[in-house]
């Protein structure tokens, strides 16, 4: 049929039918579709992508991707379809952008398809958008007999993804002991080093994998460090990973220095360890590891200076067996301990010392012991700030057990909402930082920046409800005061002062909104109070009065209605202001209650006035008047 004769409704259609039966594997179908069609016709189809269940595919994609090897071999070898076509697929949980057919065939364990795929030329390292080859892909799956196919048609294994991380590594992180061992014999690099510093001896380590963590050691392998200064062996003990940790302790090349070192961090792990919490096992490698200190006793290995955190209860490392000994019992005594342990060992820069910590903070959280909680929470938050990592998680941590402690009834100083505060404030001027500087992630870093505002308005929330003295009253509005002038802003454009007045602001439903409601009048009078503009406008040209005048529960919450529309009529609010859809907040109003208040507050400015008929007459202004006069005429 000449392309002449199809309608644009025609071609759409035969695209989805193509799309389904290459899918599920109708190549008969498919080929009685397309073979009597116009060349222009076919292609057309054939490069078409159809977007399914978050995958982006074309039909030799999809084909590849569910198996389907008549379909793959109808297609080739027929229709001449480009063979190095690139979509969007979805392989365990991950989106792969940039995969071709084999790479698809490959990462799915379809072997018959790579095949086809390669007998018909595919380009064997054909890479996807981060850089992961099909031999990867195969890699990643653990099919020894597709990547020896690939190897033999000449996949080139030193191919490493957009974070440095090798065919080798990843075999070695999901454990598939066969192919690392072919890869070794075709000459892997067992040295290599991702991005991060990790070599292959890292991520089998991390993992645990025993047998492979020796077959790196046959073939080569070497301890070395990452970029936080942790070798296979410090990796192994912070994991939890035993029998890995008693493999390399054997092993000549380890000093005794090192090997004391990965007995007390294997037992300091197990301490504070959620998924591997075992305190009786934490005793057993701390006396081990202070055996081996006291082995020689003419040559006792000592612990290194470290200065006591106040987070630990200022604990100090036991020095001999007696000591160590006299807290075999004493639980918190070793948790602070390990605690300690692992900042010594692993350093304070060291991004995975916070977590047990945080860990153990919670615990004490659900025995109400907030205070030490609190300690612990703060001294993680601290490291990871002053390391440059994000504390979005630890902001709203707080802000959770704040929030409890006031429902409970719990004093809550105002010392730990202002320190906590102060973090998060810093933490907003970073999340814009980041976000100019990493553009690939720019939407995760902007949702990041979002969700701190959020945290800081509940923490403010939070601050309101304490009982304070007046210095801290003061101290709370300088707090205010330089948080506004960071022009927090989410990306509708609302300020805090809008969110405060919105029913409809997120609040965080784990103990938060036990204490938190929006719209806040308080809150809003506190915002106004340091300097909140209250004539702001989101995208939609909204103020906070356009917002706060639409809420529904004029009735039951009439006084947060009532303070909260005063303070920012007090405030200066133009009542005359439009909003892009050219309505004033009077005609925003969604019920009486609202209207009636707003109009016997009603006192338009003569400047206000003037402005309102310039625009309702058409005048024209711009460039006849000065440049703030025709921003506050716009406004109207």
């Amino acid at each position: 049929m000449a392309s002449s004769e199809f309608t644009p409704e025609m071609i759409a259609s035969l695209k989805n039918k193509v799309h389904q039966s290459a899918r599920d594997g109708m190549a008969i179908s498919i080929f009685a579709m397309l073979w009597n069609l116009d060349r222009h016709i076919v292609n057309e189809v054939l490069e078409h992508h159809t977007e399914e269940d978050g995958q982006k595919t074309t039909p030799l994609i999809i084909a590849a991707r569910n198996g389907e090897e008549k379909v793959v071999h109808v297609l080739l070898s027929n229709f001449n379809v480009n063979i190095e076509q690139t979509g969007v697929v979805k392989f365990d949980g991950y989106v792969i952008e940039g995969a071709t057919a084999l790479w698809c065939a490959a990462g799915a364990g379809h072997f018959g398809v790579v095949r086809c795929l390669i007998e018909h030329g595919a380009d064997v390292n054909h890479p996807t958008i981060t850089n992961s080859t099909p031999l990867r892909a195969a890699c990643f799956d653990g099919r020894l007999d597709i990547v020896r196919f690939l190897v033999e048609h000449n996949a080139d294994l030193t191919i490493a993804n957009k974070y440095n991380n090798t065919c080798l590594m990843i075999s070695c992180y999901k454990g598939h002991r066969e192919v690392v061992t072919y890869l070794l014999q075709k000459a892997a690099n067992p040295d290599c080093k991702a991005h991060c510093g990790a070599t292959a001896l890292h991520f089998s380590s991390e993992c645990g994998h025993l047998e492979i963590v020796k077959e790196l050691n046959r073939f080569g392998g070497s301890m070395l460090k990452n970029d936080h200064n942790m070798t296979p062996l410090t990796i192994a003990a912070e994991c939890g990973k035993e029998d890995v940790v008693e493999y390399f302790i054997t092993l000549p090349d380890v000093t005794q220095e090192e090997k004391i070192d990965a007995l007390e961090l294997l037992g300091a792990s197990y301490a504070n360890d959620k998924e591997n919490y075992d305190l009786q096992r934490a005793f057993y490698y701390l006396h081990y590891a202070m055996s081996e200190r006291h082995k020689n006793p003419h040559k006792i290995v000592g612990k290194p200076e470290y200065p006591p955190v106040q987070a630990y209860e200022n604990r100090r490392e036991c020095q001999t067996l007696a000591e160590l000994e006299a807290i075999q019992h004493n639980n918190s005594a070793l948790h602070m301990e390990s605690l300690a342990i692992r900042e010594r060992i692993l350093g304070p820069d060291n991004p995975e010392v916070p977590h047990p910590v945080i860990f153990r903070g919670a615990v004490f959280a659900d025995s109400g012991r907030f205070d030490r909680c609190i300690a612990l929470w703060m001294h993680a938050m601290q490291l990871r700030q002053r390391n440059n990592r994000t504390i979005s998680k630890d902001l709203l941590r707080f802000s959770q057990v704040f929030a409890q402690m006031v429902h409970l009834g719990v004093q809550l100083e105002f010392s730990h909402i202002e320190s906590v505060f102060q973090h998060a404030v810093i933490e907003l001027e970073r999340d814009i930082q980041r976000a100019h500087k990493d553009d690939d992630d720019k939407d995760t870093v902007t949702e990041i920046y979002q969700a701190n505002i959020h945290t800081c308005l509940y923490l403010l929330v939070i601050a309101i409800k304490i009982e304070k003295k007046d210095d801290e009253v003061q101290r709370l509005h300088r707090l205010v005061y330089f948080f506004l002038k960071q022009r927090p802003c989410l990306r509708n454009g609302y300020t805090p002062l809008h969110m405060a007045v919105d029913s409809a602001t997120l609040v965080d439903d784990f103990h938060v909104n036990d204490v938190v409601k929006f719209p806040n009048s308080d809150l809003a009078v506190m915002l106004v109070r340091c300097g909140a503009d209250v004539n702001s406008m989101d995208q939609l040209g909204n103020t906070p009065l356009h917002i706060i005048v639409r809420y529904s529960e004029p009735i039951n919450d009439f006084d947060t209605l009532l303070q909260v529309m005063l303070v920012l009529i007090k405030g200066g609010a133009h009542m005359d202001i439009c909003n892009h859809e050219r309505k004033t907040p009077v005609q925003c109003t969604t019920t009486g209650v609202a209207e009636v208040i707003l109009r016997q507050h009603n006192q338009l400015s003569l400047k206000c006035l003037a402005a309102k008929t310039i625009k309702d007459h058409s005048i024209m202004y711009k460039a006849l008047v000065p440049s703030f006069l025709e921003e506050f005429i716009s406004l109207h």
